[in-house]
């Protein structure tokens, strides 16, 4: 009986500051002190959802500009204790850290922002910004140690060592997000990393590195047309059929149908392939499972009304080679290619013709 009354209590009290705060949010002269007020009770009424609630105070004081209000929160919720610690709490604990090494990053961007526009830098606002990297960086390193999707944080750190110049650290950083089993696959870790290496002009062999993984992870990435050019520059053979495959998979995907990116990357690929003698099997190995369903995908008479006259002059060139011995319905301008004869027929010829079968 008393532990039904124990969580009918807590459930009325979340309930409450559910509903109170929702009010409030929709009250047209709600003002900072009532949201405080609100906040400062629901914290005294009980101890499980206090750092919960802790949390969403410094959430909403952020939201309105309050950062060093926000930050007190954190550090009131950071004290506190009550009983025996269970792993709810800990956990919580451990959040409430890193979100506060959150704020000094966002304070750390204001004093650099200042000294950024000041004509004669104040000494001592140089120094109050390293003292909040410093105690940034205290929290936001620790969040390497716990497997989870944590793309604020990683990029906030990064930042703040980029600016110090602390390169090792930065590569060390990123790999260990991208790369270490503890986190979940995240295609923005890789993502993170290749833009770093980017901006460092890494080798064309390390940004191919990172852009491999992440096209295992999302083949629609708008990356791998980046690494389809970067392998299509190393000229080596092997490479070039890889990026073949690599933008015909990208064209599987309904979102890049009508991308002239794409497919004039996937031209520029063909024309190379054409050096070598067989490069007619290499596209009929690569197009083998999808002969029956890229001609409704990519070529129909209501793509051809849709797509740029740029576009369809592209892939009008394409048509035989990536689908042979097909009649296609696609055109560029007022007239189409009969697959397997070369010949060019009118719009008004090729229409009978179909009607007739």
């Amino acid at each position: 009986m008393a532990r039904s009354s124990r969580i009918y209590g807590l459930l009325h009290t979340k309930l409450i500051w559910r509903i109170g705060t929702e009010i409030l949010h929709h009250h047209p002269n709600s003002k900072m002190e009532d949201y405080n007020n609100i906040y400062e009770r629901m914290k005294d009424s009980g101890f499980t959802n206090y750092l919960m609630i802790s949390l969403e105070h410094s959430f909403h004081l952020l939201q309105n500009g309050h950062i060093k209000d926000a930050k007190h929160q954190l550090s009131v919720a950071e004290s506190w204790r009550h009983g025996k610690k269970s792993a709810a709490q800990y956990k919580m604990t451990e959040l409430i850290l890193v979100y506060k090494g959150l704020l000094d990053y966002v304070m750390w961007c204001d004093k650099k922002s200042t000294l950024n526009r000041a004509e004669y830098p104040d000494r001592l606002d140089n120094q109050d910004m390293n003292n909040l990297f410093r105690a940034a960086s205290v929290h936001l390193k620790e969040i390497l140690k716990k497997p989870g999707v944590w793309d604020p944080f990683i990029l906030s750190y990064v930042e703040m060592l980029e600016y110090y110049d602390d390169h090792e650290e930065v590569i060390r950083v990123l790999k260990d997000y991208a790369y270490d089993n503890k986190f979940p696959p995240n295609p923005n870790a890789h993502v993170y990393l290749y833009r770093y290496l980017e901006r460092r002009n890494a080798s064309q062999e390390k940004l191919m590195k990172v852009l491999k993984v992440l096209c295992a992870l999302v083949p629609s990435h708008e990356l791998m047309l980046e690494y389809s050019r970067l392998l299509l520059k190393s000229d080596q053979i092997t490479n070039i059929h890889k990026a073949l495959g690599i933008v015909l998979e990208m064209l599987d995907f309904a979102s890049w149908r009508s991308s002239l990116d794409a497919w004039n990357l996937l031209k520029a690929i063909i024309k190379k392939l054409k050096s070598q003698s067989n490069w007619k099997d290499s596209v009929a190995e690569k197009m083998a499972a999808r002969k029956d369903w890229w001609p409704a995908l990519h070529f129909t008479r209501f793509h051809a009304s849709k797509d740029s006259e740029e576009l369809k002059e592209v892939k009008a060139s394409l048509t035989k080679v990536l689908c042979p011995g097909l009649m296609l319905q696609y055109t560029a301008g007022q007239t189409t290619t009969e697959e397997g004869t070369g010949k060019k027929t009118s719009k008004r010829k090729r229409m009978s013709s179909i009607s007739q079968l």
